[in-house]
């Protein structure tokens, strides 16, 4: 490994990002494999961990169907976190508890990349709002499994335009 590489930092300066799943995403891999294809959760978490640790990151992954558990988990970035990726599912359409914990935490500088399967667009017309989306700093829908790896490397970029703008902090 070269000694410059980000993968190479030590483990205090690598950024941690916390790479959250909301409702039914636990199904991933055996549900309704035309819209959300077959690979399980685990898969996904393992291969962003992959890309983190190759990106110089560190990530850790936590799924609740509960909103109160997952705004917690959100709460808790607060803790350590660098950034989020999230994909919120059902709950970014009408969680205004959600959207004001995230809002909270990236008024502290941890940003969040909320993050679909499916296009939700190309959906049922509730799909089409969602209500988390305005507080996170982008969003990925549509691009299958591949959207997590967007949403990582946008997450990093972001952790690196915050941590070069406060030098020190």
């Amino acid at each position: 490994m070269n000694a410059n590489s980000p993968s190479a930092a030590p483990a205090a300066a690598r950024p941690r990002v916390l790479l959250l799943h909301g409702p039914n995403l636990n199904l991933l891999g055996e549900r309704d494999h035309a819209t959300y294809g077959s690979t399980t959760l685990r898969d996904v978490e393992e291969r962003t961990t992959a890309l983190g640790l190759e990106l110089g990151a560190e990530v850790r992954c936590a799924q609740s169907n509960s909103e109160g558990a997952l705004i917690d988990l959100v709460h808790a970035t607060r803790s350590g976190d660098d950034g989020i990726v999230f994909n919120p599912g059902a709950y970014a359409h009408y969680s205004y508890a959600l959207r004001d914990a995230i809002e909270a935490v990236a008024g502290l500088g941890i940003p969040c990349v909320e993050v679909h399967i499916s296009n939700v667009h190309a959906r049922e017309p509730f799909r089409h709002t969602s209500v988390t989306a305005p507080v996170c700093q982008g969003m990925v829908s549509g691009h299958g499994i591949f959207g997590y790896e967007l949403a990582l490397r946008s997450v990093l970029h972001r952790v690196a335009e915050w941590r070069a703008a406060r030098p020190g902090a």
